[in-house]
């Protein structure tokens, strides 16, 4: 399952996310969202978890919750559709 994590501080590196959600389960990967010109995190990333029931709890778990001052929010990545024009 695909997750989306919104709302992170800028300073959250990839492998503080990824240390985050393998406290609930399997990560198969963890990508930051980077700005192309400057390399800085745009304050979103995605998780994949392979076992659907890990994934659930960790969103239920991780979604709200604080990181370096900044409230989180978690939840399952929906399919970008052919005319999604966002980033």
């Amino acid at each position: 399952m695909k997750i989306l994590i919104r709302n992170l501080p800028r300073i959250t590196t990839e492998a503080e996310l990824r240390k985050m959600f393998e406290e609930h389960g399997t990560v198969q990967s963890c990508s930051l969202v980077l700005d192309k010109e400057t390399g800085v995190s745009k304050g979103f990333g995605f998780v994949e978890m392979p076992k659907p029931g890990e994934a659930k709890a960790a969103i239920k778990l991780l979604n709200n919750q604080e990181v370096d001052g900044s409230k989180i929010r978690v939840k399952k990545a929906e399919a970008k559709t052919s005319g999604d024009t966002n980033d």
